[in-house]
């Protein structure tokens, strides 16, 4: 078959990413892991921070702007995960992620259509559940020309036909992903307030200033909408989690990767957990998270107050081994009786085989037995 040139316009979409995907795959030249997220660990680090705004002492968060993007700052996300049921009570989880990345600390004046300060990158995955099935996929572009980006009043990230929009400055939000396999059309709406992580808003992920994000969570939403897997579409309600960070240097050199949980249980409350792993195999000081009550209000726990223990691994086509039941214990404190629960992976194979690989997906909370169902979550790893 001859060689037919594509539309100008589509060659300019084509040409945009592929320069998209250069700039990131330069971010993280040099890497070459011994575990498979060191290219994430080393984005995330201190390197080439010179003019970029850091997370430094605790700020005040004002609302709905901090929906938006912070571009003083290099790194920045918006992170939904969730666990949805059709009508016919079909499960399914779900994550979208939105990531900025800034190329330069400042914004410059741009004299091409084609200039550009930040690279974006976006994350998609479905579960279904019930057929023990993980799809994914991912997409860069840069912030030029219309195809990619965020607005405010009203809030709308995007990247191509991928975004989040908001209703004027006021939820409920629309988030629409399609691909070529599956799709979202989800309305979300807040059932709970905005927690702030961390020390009022300031999630420090290590000893050194500055190693940290700004940090807030809606951890419950109630979420409705489509779902469409292949040529079959599905309603579908529940509940949604989203996580807000921006900073500009996260992670320490010596720390490896991290296990992040969000669970929400049918108590109407909610847990937050973050463990940072050193390369030496510790645990790092600086890990935390945060228990949710039903109204709203957070208490702060700290590493000494929690026990985790893998109980099983499931071993990803690259060889990482990723724990898939965990045991987690919260343990006894002054305010609270200790309390233990079982957290196991719907689907085992909830890998993101993107350009950074990393487990991520939707898990199941049982009791201290692994009997009884006590809520649903979501759990990221990385650096294994």
């Amino acid at each position: 078959m001859p060689f037919t040139f594509p539309h100008p316009r589509l060659l300019e979409k084509v040409i945009a990413r592929l320069f998209a995907l250069l700039c990131f795959s330069l971010l993280l030249l040099g890497c070459q892991p011994t575990a498979e997220d060191n290219s994430l660990q080393r984005a995330l680090s201190n390197n080439d921070i010179a003019g970029f705004q850091r997370a430094l002492n605790p700020r005040t968060f004002a609302f709905p702007q901090d929906h938006a993007a912070h571009p003083g700052y290099k790194n920045e996300w918006w992170y939904f995960t969730g666990n949805l049921n059709s009508t016919e009570g079909r499960r399914f989880g779900y994550q979208v992620t939105f990531f900025r990345i800034a190329l330069t600390p400042e914004m410059t004046e741009r004299k091409s259509a084609w200039a550009t300060d930040h690279v974006w990158m976006a994350h998609t995955a479905i579960t279904d559940i019930d057929a023990g099935q993980h799809w994914h996929d991912e997409r860069f572009s840069r912030e030029a020309a219309g195809l990619a980006g965020n607005s405010s009043m009203p809030l709308r990230v995007w990247l191509d036909d991928w975004q989040l929009l908001a209703n004027g400055d006021k939820f409920p939000w629309q988030l629409d992903i399609n691909t070529a396999h599956f799709s979202l059309a989800l309305t979300i709406n807040p059932d709970k307030k905005v927690v702030l992580q961390g020390e009022q808003g300031l999630s420090r992920k290590s000893s050194e200033p500055g190693n940290a994000s700004y940090y807030y969570a809606i951890t419950r939403l109630a979420t409705s909408g489509t779902i469409r897997i292949g040529a079959e579409s599905y309603p579908v309600t529940g509940a949604s989690w989203l996580d807000r960070e921006w900073g500009t240097s996260l992670l320490a050199p010596d720390q490896q990767g991290w296990d992040w949980f969000s669970l929400q249980f049918h108590s109407g409350e909610e847990m937050m957990l973050y463990q940072l792993r050193k390369k030496d195999g510790s645990i790092d000081a600086n890990s935390q998270g945060s228990w949710i009550s039903p109204l709203s209000n957070k208490t702060t726990i700290r590493p000494e107050h929690i026990t985790l223990t893998p109980l099983d691994w499931w071993r990803a086509p690259n060889g990482a081994n990723y724990p898939i039941r965990w045991r987690i214990k919260l343990n006894a404190t002054p305010a609270a009786p200790a309390k233990e629960w079982v957290v196991q992976a719907a689907v085992p194979k909830q890998w993101m085989n993107t350009s950074i690989k990393y487990w991520e997906g939707a898990v199941i909370i049982f009791d201290a037995k692994g009997k009884q169902e006590l809520g649903r979550g979501y759990l990221e790893m990385t650096g294994y």
